[in-house]
Order: C-alpha cells, then sequence, then structure tokens
C-alpha cells in the first residue's frame, strides 16, 4: 500500500540522485511496527478505502477536490467518510473526495492565500515542505505548477493521510509525502529550488540548526519560505517560554522580526523579505468533527484573547521570504 518506488525512479539522474544512497533504507526503517506500533492497524485502514482511482482533481482551490460525487456509490461513499474518520485527527486541509467534505482543525488555505502572490512562481519547480502535515499545501504546491514535490513529515499518521488521498489518482504524480524528518536528508545536497518551512522552526531546540539545514537543501538562488511564530517588537529579542506556550510543551524560541531577520543572515541567506504578519485566531484554527481535541479557543485565556492560558502573548505568525546565497 505504502510505496515509493515511482519516486525513486523519477529521481534517478536528478539533482536528488545522491539522496537515493540512504532513503530507501531510512524508508523502510520507518515501515516497521517496530517503529510504529500502530502501523498495521493504518495500513489497515487505507486497504478500506473503495478502489477506485479518479481522473478529476482540482489542486488550485482553497478547497482540494479529488473526484466527483457521482463516481462513488451510496454504500461505497459512505465506507469513505467512516474510513477515513478513522484517521483522525485531521489537522491540515480542507479537502474534498467524492463530496466528502474534510473540515480540518486548521483553514490551511488561509496561509496559502497570504503568501501565494509573493514567493517566487512554482511553476517548473523542485518543491521541499518540510513538515508538511497531510500534505495539503504539497497539493497546492503541484497545483501552482511545481514540476516535483516532496514533503517531509515525522508523524506517521499524517503520511498516512496523504496517501489515503493519494490512493485515488495516478500513483506516478509527482507529488509524495515521506515518514523522514529533515535531518534525514544528506548534508549540502543543494538541489531544491524552493523549500517550505511552515510551522516547525518554534518546535526546534536550535533554530539556527534547522535554518543552515534548510539553507543546504537550497541550490544557489533558491528560496526559502519560512513560517514561524514570532513576539511583537523591533528591538532584537527572543522570547523563551518557562514552560508550556498555549499547552504545547515542545515550544522554544519565539523571535522579534529584527531577531528572525538577524538568524536568516548568519545562516547565509539574503533578500530577506517580511510579505505577512497576522495573529492566529479562532476562525482559522479550531475544533471541527474531523479534529474533535482541544484547539486554540481552549489555549487562549477565555478573558482575553490576547494572551495564552498561561498569560503569555497569543499567536502571531509572520511569514518571511529569503534566497539562499
Amino acid at each position: 500500500m505504502i510505496d515509493y518506488h515511482c519516486l525513486y525512479e523519477q529521481l534517478q539522474g536528478t539533482a536528488l540522485s545522491p539522496w537515493l544512497e540512504t532513503l530507501p533504507e531510512k524508508i523502510r526503517q520507518e515501515l516497521t511496527t517496530e517503529k510504529h506500533g500502530r502501523l498495521q492497524e493504518w495500513l489497515g485502514i487505507l486497504a478500506e478505502l473503495p478502489p477506485i482511482q479518479t481522473s478529476e482533481i482540482h489542486l488550485d482551490l482553497p478547497t482540494i477536490k479529488i473526484g466527483n460525487r457521482k463516481e462513488l456509490n451510496p454504500q461505497q461513499s459512505l465506507q469513505l467518510k467512516k474510513t477515513l474518520q478513522k484517521l483522525h485527527p485531521w489537522r491540515k486541509g480542507p479537502f474534498e473526495l467524492f463530496g466528502l467534505k474534510i473540515d480540518t482543525e486548521w483553514r490551511s488555505d488561509w496561509k496559502w492565500a497570504r503568501l501565494e502572490k509573493h514567493i517566487s512562481p512554482l511553476t517548473g519547480r523542485l518543491v521541499l515542505d518540510v513538515g508538511c502535515g497531510s500534505g495539503y499545501h504539497c497539493w497546492r504546491m503541484l497545483g501552482a505548477g511545481a514540476r516535483r514535490v516532496i514533503g517531509i513529515e515525522p508523524t506517521m499518521l499524517y503520511v498516512m493521510q496523504f496517501h489515503a488521498i493519494k490512493h485515488f489518482v495516478r500513483k506516478s504524480l509527482p507529488v509524495d509525502v515521506l515518514p523522514q524528518t529533515l535531518e534525514d536528508l544528506p548534508e549540502d545536497l543543494h538541489a531544491f529550488d524552493t523549500v517550505f518551512s511552515m510551522g516547525v522552526l518554534y518546535h526546534r531546540r536550535s533554530p539556527i540548526d534547522h535554518l543552515l539545514k534548510l539553507h543546504s537543501c537550497l541550490r544557489a538562488g533558491g528560496e526559502l519560505i519560512l513560517e514561524t511564530l514570532i513576539i511583537k517588537g523591533d528591538s532584537g529579542k527572543v522570547f523563551i517560554p518557562e514552560g508550556r506556550y498555549a499547552k504545547m510543551r515542545n515550544i522554544w524560541f519565539l523571535p522579534d522580526i529584527p531577531s528572525l531577520t538577524t538568524w536568516l543572515k548568519r545562516c547565509r541567506f539574503t533578500d530577506i523579505r517580511v510579505v505577512d504578519i497576522t495573529a492566529t485566531t479562532t476562525d482559522e484554527q479550531r475544533r471541527t468533527d474531523w479534529m474533535q481535541f482541544e484547539s486554540l479557543a481552549e489555549f487562549l485565556d477565555p478573558q482575553d484573547q490576547t494572551k495564552t492560558i498561561e498569560g503569555h502573548p497569543a499567536p502571531i505568525r509572520a511569514i518571511v521570504l529569503a534566497k539562499a546565497s
């Protein structure tokens, strides 16, 4: 069910061919029950999906649409919904499969709308999406004309969600999500035209190492699209929560814009531009039938939504573009 041979064949003879020295074995290691105790359960869920492929694919709309309602009979439609709900929680989207709407926790289309007019055109580009979740933005990148999109995501459940979507289209379609981390990529690859890192930097204990690794993935002149949590200010400060931030344990460094700019310069990025700063709202991140756990409303102070439940400044996100020197 999880087969990357098409990807391996497409990477032969390209700038990414050095990755093939390690990638197949690393993928094999990830796809074991020793590493992921629920792997067989998830593979069984994918096997329950209706055995159909469609040529009706719309990747340039806010809701990624695959298939037409008329392509499934009522029993298959019901089966599809029950099967996909077993992959709860769905965090990044939205998607629509054969008329079934998957209303995810995040309106990821809003983030795409904030950046798409500012980035270099993706037409013909080789693109890497780091920490891509279920691959919503990977599909949008392909829809924007990228010649090949590779997402990497360490959370296996989200990788399975991507494969549940791709189950219904041609396997040779040049988009994949791999159960890998950024650190799994070879050093000094310098191959990608565009690299996205969105919602990752503040989870890293060493943001500088993360930025250096992103730089090493890009060809000279390639573009980084970095989206991350920041704090307000213009004096070069960085906020490090003592404990949790918005109920999350794994939040480390939240810089202001001058600090973030300095980090990027020290990591040999140039042409640095801040193209968007937006406070996250409970309209953009919220609980739904497809993500029934706590969401942003529970992470904020109920009396003052400019603060987290711990009393820290509420989430503000910046999108920054930069070029690899």
